[in-house]
Formats: C-alpha cells, structure tokens, sequence
C-alpha cells in the first residue's frame, strides 16, 4: 500500500466525512492537502453534495482555512449539468434542489421552472431546501406522465454531520419510489464519470489516481469503476461492519486520512 500509494499522482478526495465532518475540518487536512502540492502532485475534491455551487464551495473551504479555486472541484452538479446538455438539452427542469443547484444548471443555460404543465424533466439533488409542495409537484409528474426524463445527482442516502446524519438525495429517491415505483437515472458517483473526467482534466492514467473517501458504495465504487486505486477511511459513514458485509473492496483502509498523511511524509 505504501508504495502504490507514494506512486500516486493525483489524488481525488470526497469531502464530508474524508477531510471534514459538517463544519469541522479534521486536524490532519491542511498538512496532507500542503504535502501534496510540495510533492509535486495533485489533488482535487470530488463530492456528490449537490446543495452546494462550486463557488459556495470554495467560500467554504476558505473558512475552514483551506485555498482554493474553482478548477479544483468537480462535483455531482457539474457531471449532472454534463449528463443533461448531451441527453436534455433545451428542455425545461423541474429541479427539487437547493438554489445552487438550480444557479449552476441555469449557468449551462437551462431554463428553470416550478410550473409542472411546463415541464419537461425532473432533476433531483441533495435538496435542503425540501418543501411538501416539491414532493407533491414531483409525485404528479412522476404519477401522471410515467415518461418524463428523471434524474438524479447522486444516490447517497444520508450526509454526515457532527451529530450523525440527516437523510440525502438517495433518500428523498426511495420516498418517491414508494409513491411511483419509479427509479431516477443516477449521475454522479458511483458512476465512473466524474473520476475518468477528472482524470482527463488532470492528464493522469488511473494507475497513477486515487480515489479516497468514505462510503463504499459511492467514492469506492466509483474508483474501482474507473480503474483507480482506492482508499477507504473509516471517519465518515462507513464502519468496520458495513465494509465486511459489502460486496465491493477497497484496495486500503485506513482509520482516517491522516494516515496517507503519515505514509507521504514517511
């Protein structure tokens, strides 16, 4: 593990629960994130949170102490608004989500809309912002026109937070599913998309990436998918009985990232 991991050339991190927990930066992330870039290497912070811009994620880091600019994220947003230029462009969006989300989708030029007789897909996110009346708009689209494009960003089922979790986009999905037997096209990880694009935007082959994170099956899932080495950390969701029950293996566990500190310093 060591060695493979010393051979690394970039390094895609998730965020919630790998470097901070809700609006606590881990003690280790500033040093790790510093010996990277002295090293000669690379990072990037690749998150499913859609309720965040990039932009309110760089404010974010910034008070946590950490620098950085809007080329080092790539986000479930993003591969989101990717997914829907190819497969939806021009169409109207209904999007339960938080007004980030729906300012980086207007950003690629889509036309938002709240009236479901002008709408033309539904887009979900990680939506803090969750109103009944959205639940009830998308249950109509969903009941009455059983072909409507449905998307959703990611498929986590909870956010970490200091105090434990608070139900995610994966959840609201589920709900609804309850209410429509329909299942949404998921973006984001653990789809391989937003490592292999990273990767590309970082002129590294997947031998020389890693993926670390703290949910197997989103962050691990979606390194193995693209190819990449990957790290699982133990300070987020997942634990010890989760990763024995899961069908998919990361390649190295650590308790938390500061141990990948310890092995680029040693």
């Amino acid at each position: 593990m060591e060695n493979t991991l010393k051979n690394i050339r970039l390094f895609l991190f998730d965020m919630d629960g790998t470097l901070y927990l809700g609006s606590r930066l881990f003690d280790f992330t500033v040093e790790l994130l510093d010996t990277i870039k002295a090293q000669g290497k690379k990072y990037m912070f690749m998150t499913n949170n859609s309720s965040k811009s990039v932009e309110d994620y760089v404010t974010k880091l910034a008070a946590l102490g950490i620098e950085a600019t809007e080329d080092d994220f790539f986000t479930s947003s993003q591969a989101t608004a990717l997914y829907l230029l190819e497969h939806h462009k021009n169409q109207r969006l209904y999007v339960c989500g938080t007004r980030s989300l729906k300012a980086e989708l207007s950003k690629n030029g889509f036309e938002i809309t709240e009236d479901t007789a002008d709408t033309d897909c539904i887009v979900m996110g990680f939506d803090t912002e969750l109103t009944f009346k959205k639940l009830h708009d998308i249950s109509y689209l969903l009941l009455t026109r059983p072909d409507i494009p449905y998307i959703a960003t990611n498929p986590d089922y909870v956010c970490p937070t200091e105090f434990g979790s608070v139900p995610d986009c994966g959840s609201v999905c589920d709900m609804l599913f309850n209410v429509s037997r329909r299942r949404p096209i998921v973006i984001g990880k653990p789809q391989p998309e937003m490592p292999l694009l990273a990767m590309a935007k970082a002129g590294t082959a997947p031998a020389e990436t890693a993926v670390i994170g703290d949910r197997i099956y989103t962050d691990i899932k979606s390194g193995l998918s693209a190819g990449a080495y990957t790290v699982l950390v133990l300070s987020g969701e997942t634990t010890r009985e989760i990763l024995d029950a899961s069908f998919d293996k990361p390649h190295a566990v650590m308790d938390s990232a500061a141990q990948l500190l310890d092995i680029l310093k040693g």
